[in-house]
């Protein structure tokens, strides 16, 4: 346990020294961000989790401090790694081990920064819908992430001690992910409208606190003859906010399927996480262009939560992490190219 808060004490407090270097590099003004800096902060983002796979890869055994094979064969149970561990070749195992943990990492992690585009698409409509200036942009962001990952350590843990306490709840995940993959694809096509007036959060928010009728620059909070009042883009962060929980219910469990070690379920969803805001900035003027990534997205739940539900069976017919990670790789860079080799076709009067 002590090395587990070790490590887990580092990441966070490395969380957020990059997240003031992340505001420091996006929020410097009140512009919006160009491709560029967009582009340049997810190449960050992406090659930080590259080097974080890397270290696992070389020393992922110190994260739950495995020094002999005892413990190497207990973490192994406890998470259901399903490694075929020899106790005559305890270094060998160790190295396995390792090999697999990062694996689990890195496929986890793009299975996050998969599914985080689907988020970006409500966002882009949140944006669109309460008519937010794109100057401030990244700051409802930059703080739409911070709740998010305290949200997320939450579900997470909680669900890792679901899981550990009862295992039949990967069936319950396992069938809502294929639910969830089948109704992307059937609604793939219906237009999402968010209406400003009468979203449930402006209604409690409305309900509950003194709402400013008018958006004050970057401002969250105004002071009026002396009554401390919400702003509009408090509202647009407080809908931010509820949108990532509703999404963290389908890529928390999607993860587990992966993954049952949750501190590298945390590790790889924080990471996705970190880099969705520059993925946005990259991905906001284009993101209609994918015509055909919300049925990548479709197949690629419904293909995790079936691999959930076939439980032990799914080791046995070879669908290991690595052929998962192919599997996953294989239907987004279809979905992707599909996209960009048969462009919509618009009417023209």
């Amino acid at each position: 346990m002590p090395n587990e808060l070790i490590f887990l004490t580092g990441f966070v407090l490395f969380i957020l020294i990059m997240l003031a270097a992340d505001l420091g590099f996006f929020g410097r003004s009140d512009k919006p961000v160009s491709i560029g800096r967009a582009a340049s902060m997810s190449a960050v983002w992406v090659s930080l989790a590259l080097i974080f796979y890397g270290l696992i890869y070389e020393y992922g055994d110190l994260l739950h401090h495995v020094n002999t094979f005892a413990a190497l064969r207990e973490i192994n149970n406890k998470n259901f790694h399903h490694l075929q561990l020899n106790p005559a070749d305890f270094a060998g195992s160790l190295e396995l081990y390792r090999k697999n943990l990062s694996l689990e990492f890195i496929t986890g992690y793009v299975v996050e920064y998969a599914l985080s585009v689907d988020n970006i698409f409500v966002m882009v409509l949140i944006f669109t819908a309460f008519a937010v200036d794109p100057r401030y942009y990244h700051k409802v962001l930059i703080w739409g992430i911070l709740g998010a990952i305290v949200m997320r350590f939450l579900f997470i843990f909680l669900g890792s001690a679901l899981i550990g306490r009862f295992h039949w709840v990967l069936y319950i995940f396992g069938a809502f992910l294929v639910y969830t993959g089948i109704m992307m694809f059937i609604n793939r096509n219906q237009e999402q409208e968010i209406d400003p007036q009468n979203h449930g959060v402006v209604r409690f928010a409305s309900k509950y606190f003194a709402v400013h009728p008018r958006f004050e620059q970057g401002k969250f909070f105004m002071k009026v003859d002396g009554r401390k009042l919400i702003t509009p883009l408090f509202l647009v962060l407080m809908i931010i906010e509820v949108t990532d929980v509703v999404f963290a219910v389908d890529s928390i469990p999607a993860i587990f399927s992966v993954t049952k070690d949750p501190y590298i379920v945390f590790f790889s969803n924080i990471f996705a996480i970190l880099g969705l805001r520059s993925m946005f900035f990259l991905l906001v003027n284009i993101i209609e262009k994918f015509r055909f990534l919300k049925i990548g997205l479709s197949a690629l739940l419904a293909f995790i939560g079936l691999k959930m539900l076939a439980g032990d069976y799914a080791m046995q017919i070879g669908l290991t992490t690595g052929v998962s990670l192919l599997v996953i790789l294989g239907i987004l860079a279809v979905s992707i190219i599909a996209s960009l080799a048969f462009p919509e076709k618009k009417e023209t009067a």
